[in-house]
């Protein structure tokens, strides 16, 4: 039988996004079932150490990569470095993000919008034009996006992060019509909310809570949910067990049906 934690060993991930919170969770559970991994980050480059220095601790393999990609410029910059860092990349997972400010439409700034549009789906379909040749060679690939649960509710005063996902998911099922013949399988993850610094600001701004554990006991499974459980749906998605597996949304928000997000 074949090792169960080495599922992924072969395999080149880049996770954007990957310094902090959701994207550090993936990086990590990726690493530890063998990828080798790119760990883009756009500021934090002692956090983005970090990731690489846990994974490399534990055997793995690990680069990390600066780059804001919501500069296009940049994310020609990682996809090229990506790719002379190991020769190819056959998992994606387009993780970076922010938020909106929490204005209703009639307030927002237009140029909110292109920005927040600008970093979750603008850049994703930069990158993977770019990498798409590299993954239509090696068999097996995988395209995966972090949506949200929000966009379940589409609640007011969210509009630039809303619109943002909501064309990244369509990207999404767009592309995996378009690549499923060429090996490329494409999955959405779409998180609830999540126990990270973005999750804490976003608690804080909307509830007024400086823990956001605190709502651990109001929640359906008697707690929020943390990165590592992100992680492992990511994970499942790129393995073999998932192998017939693409056009898919699957909401990892533990029975809610959706988080109070930006």
């Amino acid at each position: 039988m074949a090792d169960a934690t080495k599922q992924l060993a072969g395999r080149v991930a880049l996770v954007t996004g990957a310094g902090r919170g959701i994207g550090r969770g993936i990086a990590l559970e990726l690493a530890a079932h063998g990828a080798a991994v790119v760990v883009n980050y756009r500021r934090d480059a002692d956090a983005a150490a970090e990731v690489v220095e846990t994974i490399a601790a534990g055997g793995g393999r690990a680069t990390a990569v600066q780059a804001s990609i919501s500069e296009q410029e940049e994310v020609d910059r990682l996809a090229d470095e990506a790719l002379a860092a190991y020769g190819g990349v056959d998992l994606l997972v387009a993780n970076a993000g922010i938020a909106s400010r929490g204005l209703a439409i009639a307030d927002t700034d237009p140029a909110e919008v292109l920005r927040v549009m600008a970093t979750h789906t603008f850049s994703t379909h930069r990158l993977v034009q770019r990498l798409l040749p590299s993954m239509r060679e090696r068999g097996r690939s995988d395209v995966i996006l972090v949506s949200s649960s929000e966009l379940d509710q589409m609640r007011a005063n969210g509009a630039p992060y809303n619109m943002a996902k909501a064309a990244l998911e369509a990207f999404g099922y767009t592309l995996a019509h378009e690549e499923v013949a060429r090996g490329v399988h494409v999955n959405i993850v779409a998180p609830g909310l999540i126990v990270t610094d973005m999750g804490a600001r976003l608690v804080k701004a909307k509830l007024g809570l400086d823990n956001m554990e605190d709502l651990d006991a109001d929640q359906p499974m008697g707690r929020l949910g943390r990165p590592e459980d992100v992680a492992r749906v990511v994970r499942f998605l790129a393995s073999e067990d998932a192998g017939f597996v693409t056009g898919q949304r699957i909401v990892v928000s533990g029975g809610v049906d959706s988080a109070p997000t930006g």
